[in-house]
């Protein structure tokens, strides 16, 4: 009988320690899914399929951004990256907020890059720059987006993305010069240093794949990248996908179809958590403002929703640590609010309108 029992606790510690050991996002990937395969069957395989689907569609960008960060790793590069853009931190933050209005990265889809940036020694307040300015404009939003809600609205948004990419630099930037956000990334981030060789201090080798150490330093810092990121970010498509299927647009048209300044402060509580991409939104919000919409409402919809949802932040959570990540939805709170009182007060006191 005791021997039965040892076996039996044996056999429970030995299942704990296994569970112990899963990585938790991997787990609750698999538990999400089993039990939507348990409860809802058709929805279990249209999230699978969304998943996927949004996935496979980022890996390039994500793919670019973790051989940009592991060759600078290589290369040695990252210290001298870190050092000229913390010399030149406003011209930096300027770059990258105008860079970030041009390229064409949604909120979820900025994340790997943003990844890159930090592993590679990129100070915070540029990469925060670039990251509140990137999901709320690219090209192809710029000329839809003309087309359906007129060029002053759209020139105006272009020139609200650039500004509060500018502020949220600038801001961090203030705050990191009295000692906030010194080590942005969390600890576990990147290969740091575990099983990587220790690169000659100082030293810069663009042909890093001739020498077998940054070789090395390449394809640990790879492989630690895309496996975390990729974890992460299947499991925010997955979640993203139940709030496609459960928060249809017709809801969060219903609760915005106010009018009037007291619309602009809802328009952040649906916007931060709802995911909306800029293309998505752009037909919604036409036919909210055709409604009678406040313009401004209609801004801090674009804005809070464009900068951060929640599958984004999850993904960010998962990088920064817990100050970085409350001052980054911080930032899309409060930027977006005041972006649509600005808008609205303009409109208002001019008599003008789009």
């Amino acid at each position: 009988m005791t021997s039965l029992v040892s076996a039996v606790s044996g056999a429970a510690v030995g299942a704990g320690g296994f569970i112990g050991r899963l990585d938790r996002v991997w787990l609750a990937l698999v538990l999400l899914f089993a039990g939507l395969a348990l409860a809802v069957p058709p929805q279990a395989f249209e999230s699978l399929v969304f998943m996927l689907d949004a996935f496979f569609w980022l890996l390039p960008y994500l793919l670019l951004s973790v051989v940009l960060a592991a060759s600078l790793k290589a290369v040695g590069a990252d210290g001298v990256i870190a050092g000229v853009a913390s010399r030149s931190a406003g011209t930096a933050i300027l770059i990258a907020a105008v860079a970030g209005a041009l390229s064409p990265f949604c909120s979820c889809g900025v994340v790997p890059l943003m990844a890159a940036l930090l592993l590679a020694g990129v100070p915070l307040a540029p990469v925060l720059a670039f990251c509140v300015a990137s999901p709320l404009m690219d090209p192809e939003q710029f000329v839809l987006m003309a087309a359906t809600l007129g060029l002053p609205f759209t020139v105006t948004k272009t020139v609200a993305a650039m500004s509060l990419g500018l502020v949220a630099g600038g801001a961090t930037l203030a705050l990191q010069r009295v000692g906030f956000f010194a080590e942005p990334l969390k600890a576990a981030q990147g290969c740091g240093g575990c099983g990587s060789p220790a690169l000659p201090s100082g030293s810069l080798r663009w042909a890093f794949w001739q020498e077998a150490p940054r070789r090395q330093a390449f394809f640990t810092e790879a492989r630690a990248t895309t496996l975390f990121l990729s974890k992460w970010l299947l499991l925010a498509f997955a979640l993203e996908s139940l709030m496609v299927a459960w928060v249809p647009a017709e809801f969060v048209a219903g609760t915005l179809g106010g009018e009037g300044w007291q619309a602009i402060p809802l328009a952040v509580v649906v916007g931060v958590p709802a995911y909306l991409n800029g293309f998505a939104a752009i037909p919604l919000i036409g036919e909210l403002m055709a409604m009678g919409m406040a313009p401004g409402a209609a801004f801090t919809f674009l804005i809070a929703g464009g900068v951060t949802s929640l599958p984004a932040a999850m993904a960010v959570y998962a990088l920064v640590r817990r100050a970085v990540f409350v001052w980054y939805l911080a930032v899309a709170l409060i930027g977006s609010l005041l972006v649509g009182f600005a808008v609205q007060a303009v409109l208002v006191f001019s008599g003008l309108s789009f």
